[in-house]
């Protein structure tokens, strides 16, 4: 396997091009990619839009995972570099959300539980010309769709009350812009956003300053929610 140039780097892997089809994604910590296999199989069956699955080829490591190679900005740099508003980026991201939770749990035996994301926010879908399509499901669980939403929104907002992130304001505006259309849909009711905010918490890539966040960003997700 004869690995190219890095495309890109995320908080816990990176992004290698290996040809015009596909691109190696490694972790860097020693995740095993292998549990998002199954997962995003199951997706793509189901019509969700993930990246395809190339050929794991016998050199790779666990915590490789060979994609496809995909073309086109991510949703968060069209919204910075100005291409896409907060409006629309809001109305995509609440739309894969609800698609997602349509699908039905692929283990679970609770008719309630769906496949989560727990990761879905503007550096995660990528706009190609085919369409959006959603990228790393590392975290992915199977639970309450609402629990997706409240950790969606809790991302945006931690940046949104993050004075010293440079895209601050681009975060305020789509939070505000999303979480009425995500509280619209079956709300993000309290419990499932303390989950999220406990979750976040213990999320080791954060530092201690996002961490310290995360009690103003809940309370402006609740605000948002109108409740």
């Amino acid at each position: 396997m004869r690995i190219g140039q890095l495309l890109g780097s995320g908080r816990n892997a990176d992004v290698y091009e290996l040809d015009e089809t596909w691109v190696l994604r490694r972790y860097r910590d020693g995740m095993d990619a292998s549990r998002e296999l199954p997962v995003m199989s199951y997706l793509s069956a189901s019509g969700y839009p993930v990246p395809r699955l190339g050929p794991q080829p016998p050199s790779a490591g666990p915590g490789d995972l060979v994609l496809e190679h995909l073309h086109g900005p991510t949703m968060l740099e069209s919204l910075l570099s100005g291409a896409v508003g907060a409006d629309e980026c809001a109305a995509l991201l609440a739309g894969l959300l609800a698609d997602l939770h349509t699908v039905p749990a692929r283990l679970s035996p609770d008719p309630e539980d769906r496949v989560l994301h727990l990761d879905l926010h503007p550096d995660n879908v990528m706009l190609t010309a085919d369409g959006p399509v959603v990228i790393d499901w590392s975290n992915t669980e199977e639970g309450p769709p609402a629990l997706d939403r409240a950790m969606s929104s809790l991302i945006l907002a931690q940046v949104a009350v993050d004075p010293a992130h440079p895209a601050t304001n681009d975060a305020r505006m789509l939070v505000t812009a999303l979480v009425p259309l995500l509280a619209a849909d079956d709300g993000i009711p309290a419990r499932n956003l303390a989950d999220a905010a406990a979750r976040r918490t213990l999320n080791p890539t954060m530092s201690p300053a996002e961490r310290g966040l995360i009690g103003e960003a809940v309370a402006l997700v609740t605000a948002l929610a109108g409740r």
